[in-house]
């Protein structure tokens, strides 16, 4: 008897983590946050993309487009990624493009693999994300109107570390003085970055007056562990802990958002980690 309920324990183990590898490759969740900022007068709805790696959801990227629309965003930022620098191909970034194009205006900044595909390829990403209809954000900078108020979005792949790390050579001058231009409003401030790392283990949340940052890169760990979270994480290494989620500077000012982004191209397989849309609420 011991035996059939150590087997029976066993066999639906081994479907569970069947079911988890499946959901974690082609379901689709919606994760919500809230944050409030100064000098909004209208809320604002963000859905946040990431991480696609060239993934699939549904024929041209159906089922993801219509989960998109059904949050009614006023804006879809994408935080780098779109593509994997190993394959020529675009065609499914494009495509995945021109279908959001029309629910909300569209912008992206890259990530290490577009500035990898463009040097391993020589593709103009610019170009060609431009092409579908989205705007390209890439050391660069838009003041928009949204719902009858005017922010600041600005797109960097860089790490952005403090501008004292200059001393010791690891901050890049570029990335510096594109901050230093960007934070230097007193308009709301968004900026889409696909490096997390200096933002929660480097100081550059309390350093740079930028009022959300919006991340990707991490995969959420790539596998999720109960009561553990994240294995491990891109520049973060083995158990991060700290892989996806909100996270504020220490005054509480400022505040980084990290997706668990959508799709992976590690040699382990996303494990207990659905591909997730990140909606946004900015609210007065």
């Amino acid at each position: 008897m011991k035996n059939r309920w150590g087997l029976l324990i066993l066999v639906l183990l081994i479907l569970a983590a069947a079911l988890s590898l499946v959901l974690s490759r082609y379901g689709l969740c919606v994760h919500r946050q809230t944050l409030s900022l100064a000098g909004l007068k209208q809320p604002i709805r963000i859905v946040q993309l990431t991480d696609l790696h060239n993934s699939s959801f549904g024929t041209e990227n159906r089922r993801l487009v219509e989960k998109v629309a059904a949050q009614e965003p006023d804006l879809i930022l994408i935080t780098g990624d779109l593509l994997d620098q190993n394959d020529i191909r675009t065609d499914i970034a494009q495509t995945l493009l021109r279908n959001l194009v029309p629910v909300a205006p569209v912008y992206v900044s890259f990530g290490n693999h577009e500035t990898a595909h463009e040097k391993r390829f020589g593709t103009d990403l610019r170009a060609c994300y431009t092409a579908c209809g989205a705007e390209v954000l890439e050391y660069d900078w838009k003041e928009l109107t949204l719902c009858g108020q005017t922010i600041r979005l600005g797109g960097i792949s860089g790490y952005c570390l403090p501008e004292f790390y200059r001393k010791t050579g690891e901050a890049r001058p570029e990335d510096c003085a594109f901050l230093k231009d960007f934070q230097a409003t007193e308009l709301p401030k968004l900026l889409m970055c696909h490096m997390p790392v200096c933002w929660i283990q480097n100081g550059s949340l309390d350093a740079w007056n930028v009022d959300v940052v919006l991340c990707g890169h991490a995969h959420g760990g790539q596998v999720r562990l109960p009561l553990i979270g994240g294995l491990w994480a891109p520049d973060q290494g083995w158990f991060p802990g700290r892989e996806c989620g909100l996270y504020r500077s220490q005054d509480g000012a400022h505040a980084m958002v990290l997706s668990c982004g959508l799709g992976s191209t590690e040699k382990i397989p996303r494990f207990n980690n659905i591909p997730e849309i990140l909606v946004l609420d900015l609210i007065p």
